[in-house]
């Protein structure tokens, strides 16, 4: 039950939702840019762009759900079970393992124009992180700034497609998500004119008719057509805040309520990614429960917001006190530097 978006005003978001029945004990993980990745098939990569996101950490290893680099190149990984297939090894390209796929791509590629290179050269493997952590069956979204795709691993192949609506959540695959959008066409932020006979004086008496026919329910495809709705008419001010804020607003239009679902009644999470610029980054969330009615404000003490911050060589670093697993080994009150 995952939604993701992008978000563009003056700079650059991108989010999730994640509403789950169990935690994995995800959290927060920073890797900087001289922190050595080990990956399955290519071995170390000791130098790579910084990247920051949530992440459950296994033996040391952060296996990502989502995350973003120094760049503004952000993906994540959402469910896609029953049409995820990977494929098996070969030495005509280069093998990536599904687990380490996030990492792959955001160590190495700074646009999304990079990243669709990249893919053309790899093969992506379902070979397991451990026999304890088997391969999830996702589909990923990959966006900056200036471009959004996805990428699904299928029986019938290996897709890459471009994503103008900027939206992804789970099944079906994306091509009959973007065509089940066909039947939302009339819809309008705008109030509506009575179409229906001149013959009627049919008034409208309420605001919000220019909608009527969204779905509201947390399938994947009415969730999918919601957010897209959401995400394409929303309008904010340009600052970090208000940006942040409606973006939580547009991640809210899915939120998954305790007992509308069954059986995800002991843990829903949701958190947002935000890219705020190429030189620098923030990570917010928040988790099911921790929201203050009627506040944005995401400093406050009835929210968890975790923040973390990546400053390039030519800024000035900052300290905060952050709950996020540097995987430098450093905790509380520190800076975040991308070198």
């Amino acid at each position: 039950m995952c939604t993701a978006a992008t978000y563009q005003t003056k700079d650059f978001y991108m989010g999730r939702t994640l509403d789950y029945e169990f935690s994995y004990g995800e959290e927060i993980a920073v890797m900087p840019r001289n922190y050595p990745i080990h990956f399955h098939y290519a071995g170390v990569m000791e130098q790579h762009y910084a990247m920051i996101g949530m992440a459950h950490m296994a033996d040391g290893y952060p296996l990502y759900y989502d995350a973003a680099n120094e760049k503004g190149l952000g993906m994540a990984g959402l469910n896609f079970v029953g049409n995820a297939a990977y494929a098996e090894e070969t030495k005509e390209k280069e093998n990536v393992a599904q687990y380490e796929f996030i990492p792959w791509i955001l160590s190495r590629c700074a646009t999304v124009e990079e990243a669709k290179a990249a893919l053309e050269k790899m093969n992506l493997t379902g070979i397991p992180f451990s026999d304890q952590l088997p391969s999830a069956q996702l589909h990923w979204i990959i966006a900056d700034k200036n471009g959004c795709i996805v990428v699904e691993s299928m029986k019938d192949g290996f897709h890459v497609y471009d994503n103008p609506a900027g939206v992804l959540t789970n099944n079906p695959p994306f091509p009959q998500q973007m065509f089940l959008l066909n039947q939302y066409r009339n819809l309008s932020p705008k109030q509506p004119e009575n179409q229906f006979s001149k013959e009627l004086p049919l008034d409208m008496y309420s605001r919000g008719m220019g909608a009527l026919g969204l779905p509201g329910d947390l399938s994947s495809t009415s969730r999918f057509a919601r957010v897209a709705f959401t995400r394409l008419n929303s309008q904010s001010g340009d600052t970090e805040e208000e940006s942040v804020s409606q973006f939580f607003h547009i991640l809210g239009s899915v939120d998954q309520q305790r007992g509308c679902r069954r059986g995800i009644e002991r843990n829903i999470v949701k958190w947002g990614l935000g890219i705020q610029s190429v030189e620098h980054f923030h990570q917010r969330i928040r988790r099911h429960g921790s929201e203050k009615s009627g506040s944005d404000d995401f400093s406050n003490p009835y929210q968890i917001n975790i923040f973390c911050l990546f400053v390039n060589q030519a800024s000035q670093n900052r300290s905060i006190d952050c709950s996020c697993h540097c995987l430098n080994g450093t905790a509380g009150q520190h800076s975040h530097n991308a070198a």
